[in-house]
């Protein structure tokens, strides 16, 4: 897990991708924007490279190579405490040989090595393919303004495609469906979260008895197996109301409202393979 959620979030200065300490947490293309004083920069954040088990998982794959055709720069992020080339990285650096895009090496985590470690994956990876640059970095303490520099440096000129206030794509729907799956991944075990998805089935707002602005959101979790729902839901409804509330916090930080959240759970066996839900995590939907 290389870290490169936590580091789009450090670098546009809000929160736009989920982050849990677990590997495929994006499932689709994220757009984050920066706005600097002589630029604007767009980043484009992709679902990590794995081994295709399912249809969704093999739109994730899909969609992580197919993005990287369009943009002037690719981030290849890696950790630093990798000791060799990994079969994931050494995946992506073949693609990225092939597609002789410009490229910056960012190596995260560099405060859990030594210096001597450090300088031989550089030397490592500098073998491997000429770099616009190699910055290493801790996403968890970040000087965003090292990586910007160099990003806007190595930029071409082009229009501005958003304004200054946008900082990413997403609606609300997509802000409150993945902020309520990121609970379940921090919140339960290995096996369940990957098998979840998230339906928003209502987005209303209005007012409280106070006249404060109130976001009214009702969410469907669904997962593959009948014990995964009872695990979900947690005894006399503990783990779903603690799923709901850390996600209801985030939401109102987030949003800038109140709101008030409701969840339920259901079983949709096999979702991962049926083309009428996948679909919706393809990029071009």
């Amino acid at each position: 897990m290389s870290g490169k959620s936590t580091l789009l979030n450090a670098l546009i200065g809000e929160k736009i991708a989920i982050i849990a300490n677990k590997p495929q947490t994006t499932r689709t293309q994220i757009k984050g924007i920066v706005n600097r004083e002589k630029s604007q920069i767009i980043f484009l954040d992709t679902p990590g490279i794995h081994k295709p088990k399912t249809k969704l998982s093999n739109i994730m794959v899909q969609t992580a190579f197919s993005s990287a055709k369009d943009v002037d720069l690719i981030l290849f992020v890696i950790e630093a405490t990798s000791k060799d080339i990994g079969p994931g990285d050494r995946l992506i650096l073949d693609k990225i040989k092939e597609s002789k895009k410009k490229t910056i090496l960012i190596i995260n985590k560099i405060d859990l090595i030594k210096k001597e470690e450090l300088l031989k994956l550089i030397q490592l990876y500098s073998k491997e393919y000429n770099f616009e640059a190699v910055i290493p970095i801790s996403a968890t303490n970040l000087d965003k303004n090292i990586v910007l520099d160099e990003i806007e440096k190595t930029l071409d000129y082009g229009p501005k495609y958003y304004d200054d206030e946008t900082y990413t794509d997403q609606t609300i729907k997509m802000i409150v469906e993945e902020t309520i799956r990121e609970k379940t991944l921090k919140l339960l075990n290995d096996e369940v979260p990957h098998g979840i998805y998230v339906e928003v089935e209502k987005i209303k707002k209005s007012k409280t008895m106070q006249n404060e602005s109130i976001f009214n959101i009702e969410a469907t979790i669904y997962c593959q197996r009948e014990s995964h729902k009872g695990i979900i839901i947690g005894k006399n409804g503990s783990k779903l109301k603690q799923i709901g509330t850390y996600a209801r916090e985030d939401l109102e930080k987030t949003l800038g409202e109140k709101v008030n959240l409701k969840t339920w759970v259901k079983v949709n066996k096999d979702w991962q393979d049926k083309d009428s839900i996948v679909k919706k995590f393809k990029i071009d939907n």
